[in-house]
């Protein structure tokens, strides 16, 4: 955007990609670099990704272990509820910025910096926009999920029920932590309310999570970034195996999977590991597991899959695996019940099932099996896909205009 180069401070906890939040932060810093801003990226856990030092950004990362890597429960507690060396490093580095000129964007505090990185951001004055990527501003798990029961959580967060429901992927007495946590942050931090403006990643994400949102406040929608590449359609679209791809984790629906895949008589192929690896390479042994792949050799499988099964449990933000996938031109099979069934049109891109019922995916999976169908379907994935890409040019192109209105706003009301 021609003539606005502001200084972004981009707030995240980890300082390298260990997952879809992190890979959305550090790729927007690397595009704001190409496009003549700054960007500022400032970490709690190490390692730094080398892509941000070879670009010439700025660093701020403080070294420390992120709350499941910290070797002390009793420290990590500590640091996930008020992370005073995280506040006081980021209230220095917001001091020396210049006011007219700098935008701060959090897009994650829950896995290290914690909510204490609220009160140096209010105390700077400067304008500020927060992206939704999970929910942990407004449910003690992130989720609106229960991962005890394996379904989704209607409970108002924080109610009487809330508190006394063990929704923790891990255990009771965390849940009740993360529920004083999340008290704190929306209590005396009011980190919620920190923030006039935040950005949604998909219109399902808005509809979900609207009804907690402070009064008053504007939505942005900017959808991540996808980095792909137009091999055209498929060749050969009806060959190939149904893969899932991403962390083996209850929530992600892979026994889902796993069970329909038995039903339909089809062979799921895993790629990516987690918690429920090993439980569930003992129930199903028929499947294959490749494990944690390079993300060359996992796009390869993707471009060459019959289709990707996305069959997650909870609402999710905006899957990145979805997106890329349809630019594969691989046909995807979603659940009704999460935000990547936006970027599926059902019976054109892709296939819908019913969420948590396992007949209906071995239904979706069975369809599938029609070599014609898987043809149509891969042609018109790739093509919605192509129409219009969500390519990071776009994505900073977006992200520029918010953080314009923002400052310019912000200017005219000081």
């Amino acid at each position: 955007m021609a003539g606005f180069a502001p200084n972004v401070v981009i707030c995240i906890d980890h300082g390298s990609v260990t997952g879809g939040q992190a890979k959305v932060a550090i790729e927007s810093a690397l595009g704001l670099a190409a496009h003549g801003a700054r960007p500022i990226v400032f970490a709690s856990a190490a390692p730094v990704d080398e892509r941000l030092t070879a670009a010439g950004i700025e660093v701020v990362c403080l070294g420390q272990h992120d709350l499941l890597g910290n070797p002390s429960r009793i420290a990590a507690a500590f640091q996930g509820t008020w992370n005073l060396r995280a506040a006081r490093a980021l209230g220095d580095l917001l001091a020396r910025l210049p006011k007219d000129n700098t935008i701060v964007h959090v897009h994650g505090w829950a896995k290290a910096l914690s909510p204490a990185i609220a009160a140096p951001i209010r105390a700077s004055g400067l304008p500020r926009v927060y992206t939704l990527h999970e929910y942990f501003l407004f449910c003690p798990n992130g989720g609106f999920y229960n991962y005890q029961k394996h379904e989704l959580c209607r409970l108002e967060p924080l109610s009487a029920s809330c508190w006394a429901t063990a929704c923790d992927a891990v255990n009771y007495p965390r849940k009740i932590w993360r529920s004083a946590r999340l008290a704190y942050a929306r209590g005396p931090a009011k980190f919620a309310e920190l923030f006039d403006d935040y950005i949604c990643i998909s219109n399902y994400q808005e509809e979900i999570i609207g009804r907690y949102l402070p009064k008053g406040v504007r939505l942005h929608r900017v959808s991540n970034p996808v980095d792909a590449q137009d091999l055209g359609r498929k060749s050969d679209p009806a060959s190939g195996d149904f893969i899932f791809v991403g962390r083996l984790s209850p929530e992600k629906g892979a026994f889902l999977f796993a069970e329909a895949a038995a039903r339909a008589g089809v062979t799921p192929v895993f790629i990516g590991d987690g918690p429920i690896g090993e439980e569930l390479r003992a129930r199903y042994p028929q499947a294959r597991f490749l494990g944690w792949l390079p993300p060359a050799e996992a796009r390869a499988h993707m471009r060459a899959a019959r289709a990707l099964v996305f069959p997650s449990l909870w609402y999710e933000g905006q899957p990145l695996t979805v997106m890329e996938a349809k630019a594969m031109g691989t046909p995807v099979i979603v659940s009704d019940v999460c935000a990547g069934r936006e970027e599926v049109s059902d019976g054109e891109t892709g296939l819908w099932f019913a969420s948590a019922n396992v007949d209906s995916l071995a239904g979706a999976l069975t369809r599938i099996k029609d070599d014609a169908l898987v043809a149509r379907l891969s042609a018109g994935a790739h093509d919605a896909y192509w129409r219009d890409p969500p390519t990071l040019d776009r994505h900073i192109e977006r992200i520029l205009a918010v953080y314009r209105e923002i400052a310019e706003r912000h200017n005219t009301a000081a």
